[in-house]
């Protein structure tokens, strides 16, 4: 019977390297906190920006906390990183392509009745509450 060679080095990951309970408690306080934050944020301003940037700006930030700390990507070798951004970038792409197309609401040959439809009872909304 042949002996098991294992080819994995199991000094590689160990608790000097930040990856012990200690420190996936810390990442998931940081990933809390920002949770709150960007709950809270939409709560206490209700300006376009503010809600953007603790929407979008917080969730790059997670996404970023995730990716480097969990999936291990600080760790892995450098052409992963770059495969990572360019498929995001290739995504990024994709949205900017199609979303010029898919958010309006009619175009040469179509209507987006529902679509109109829902800008209309927003509409009707907006000035109710403004008249109270």
């Amino acid at each position: 019977m042949a002996g098991h060679v294992d080819s994995h080095d199991h000094d590689a990951h160990t608790d000097s390297d930040g990856h012990g309970p200690a420190f996936y408690i810390k990442i998931w306080a940081i990933l809390l906190v920002l949770f709150l934050i960007s709950v809270a944020g939409p709560e206490i301003s209700h300006h376009k920006a503010v809600i953007l940037v603790t929407a979008f700006g917080i969730a790059i930030v997670k996404a970023y906390m995730v990716a480097v700390n969990f999936m291990h990507i600080k760790h892995e070798k450098k052409y992963i990183a770059y495969i990572m951004f360019a498929m995001l970038g290739a995504v990024f792409l994709f949205y900017i392509a199609v979303s010029t197309d898919v958010q309006m609401t009619s175009g040469s040959n179509w209507e987006n009745a529902s679509a109109k439809a829902v800008i209309e009872q927003h509409k009707d909304f907006q000035e109710h509450i403004e008249h109270e």
